[in-house]
């Protein structure tokens, strides 16, 4: 089992902790999850084996953020999935990172589609401790994530009569990272470029996708995302 290193927790009074409620009917991942959270500057304010008790405790506590389980008890289906929308209708303020075993395109879609402070992850990415905290902080702070390999899966589709096949190599790694919710600076960052190079290539992206250049990266992830789904 890989061993986890978290990053030192936030020693700044003035920095609010992000308040988050986890939902795993795993025990021991559940507890791990929220012991590596709490070393790493977050508040856990509570834990739910359960997606009706989730519920419950996001009604008495509105905390910042959820990270839920898709299947939980009783039937172990969209159980968390489920919660996760209602949530999202009754507090669209609160951040929402739903963790999957498997890369599940159709479920993914639909989550992201229903507004900003919103992720997708493999449960597998739990192990990359420093990769894991920065989504929470992303969604936190309203970004919404993919799990790089439902992206994979998406770009690496049949691109028989796929807008996609107009794109170059480059912009296909800056597409993925785009839909991973990466700002340009991340992205330059990754791939070891300027942030300007960058810009560019988005423009080009833009362009080539026919998707209207904006300023807000939640749009932006979205226009992507979206257009992914509809190859």
């Amino acid at each position: 089992m890989a061993e986890f290193h978290p990053p030192a927790a936030r020693s700044d009074p003035a920095t609010p902790r992000v308040r988050v409620l986890l939902a795993e009917d795993d025990v021991l991942l559940r507890e791990g999850v929220a012991s590596l959270l709490a070393r790493s500057g977050f508040d856990v304010m509570g834990q739910a084996g359960d997606a009706t008790t989730l519920l419950e405790l996001v009604r008495k506590q509105t905390p910042d953020l959820v990270v839920v389980d898709i299947r939980m008890p009783p039937t172990h289906t969209t159980e968390g999935l489920d919660a996760a929308r209602e949530i999202r209708e009754h507090f669209p303020e609160v951040g929402i990172l739903v963790l999957s075993a498997h890369a599940d395109v159709e479920h993914a879609m639909e989550l992201l589609a229903s507004g900003r402070g919103i992720g997708y992850l493999l449960k597998s990415r739990i192990t990359d401790v420093d990769d894991f905290i920065d989504t929470l902080q992303r969604i936190a702070a309203g970004a919404s994530v993919v799990d790089p390999a439902l992206v994979q899966e998406l770009v690496s589709a049949r691109r028989r009569n796929d807008p996609l096949a107009a794109l170059s190599a480059r912009e296909r790694e800056v597409l993925a990272l785009m839909a991973e919710g990466r700002s340009n600076a991340g992205i330059a960052r990754r791939l070891w470029v300027t942030e300007g190079t960058v810009e560019k290539h988005v423009r080009s992206i833009l362009t080539k996708l026919n998707l209207p250049e904006t300023g807000d990266d939640h749009r932006r992830v979205l226009a992507v995302v979206t257009f992914l789904e509809a190859r």
